[in-house]
């Protein structure tokens, strides 16, 4: 059946692109911050468990969100490690970092994020969807403060 919700089908797609790399970054970034949770060591280790937890878990809630949006707008949700790995802009880690290279490598993949958020800001209002630009703000202001967190245990 036609989708007719005041957004063309080509918006549409623009929109779901950007999404889908939102997805992928969202996804990568979520499986290294659950590895670095189960690997992490040294003097920070309650801490930067506990820490990492809580963004972990964080993200993997706005994974529904985000592949229900795209959805939402007619299209289908990428969903494999392949589709992932050529969407996401997170470089996964080589090897397992000590605490503090885990820590620079979440706020570098924090950052990617946000990027990517705001390189899908223009096509957002663009289509005028506000639900996906009210999607995009709340994960942007997930993703700022927790890069700001991250960057404070490194002074």
């Amino acid at each position: 059946m036609k989708i007719d919700i005041g957004i063309s089908e080509k918006h549409r797609k623009q929109v779901v692109q950007g999404l889908s790399s939102l997805l992928a970054d969202t996804y990568t970034l979520y499986l290294k911050t659950h590895s670095f949770h189960w690997n992490v060591e040294g003097p920070m280790f309650q801490t930067l468990h506990v820490m990492f937890m809580g963004q972990y878990t964080e993200m993997w809630n706005a994974l529904d969100i985000i592949a229900e949006r795209i959805r939402s707008l007619g299209h289908y949700a990428p969903g494999t490690y392949a589709e992932f790995s050529k969407l996401s802009s997170i470089k996964e880690s080589k090897a397992v970092p000590k605490a503090e290279q885990m820590i620079k490598e979440l706020i570098e993949g924090h950052e990617s994020v946000i990027r990517t958020i705001r390189e899908m800001f223009p096509t957002a209002e663009q289509a005028k969807d506000q639900t996906t630009m009210d999607v995009l703000t709340q994960r942007l202001d997930v993703h700022e403060k927790t890069a700001w967190m991250l960057r404070s245990l490194l002074k």
